[in-house]
Order: structure tokens, then C-alpha cells, then sequence
């Protein structure tokens, strides 16, 4: 069975546009910050 280039260019083109919509929808958009840390609150028990 003979094998057409175009289908191996099919696939190229089908793993590169993959890979790129992967690689560039991950992670958070804008800038990276870390949150400020919250005061724990003070919970008091009753007797």
C-alpha cells in the first residue's frame, strides 16, 4: 500500500495545530501574582 505525501502533511499540520492549542490554553492568563495571605481568624470556644 502506497502512502500519499499529503497525508503525512495532514498529520504534521493536525499535531502541530494540536500541540499549539494545548501548549497556549494552559495556565492563567495575565500577570502571575501570589494572593496576600489572610489573618487566620480567631474562633473562641464556649464552655
Amino acid at each position: 500500500m502506497k502512502h500519499c505525501w499529503a497525508q503525512y502533511l495532514l498529520w504534521l499540520v493536525i499535531a502541530v495545530l494540536g500541540t499549539g492549542s494545548a501548549l497556549s490554553a494552559c495556565g492563567q492568563k495575565g500577570p502571575l501574582y501570589r494572593p496576600d495571605p489572610t489573618p487566620p481568624a480567631n474562633h473562641t470556644q464556649a464552655p
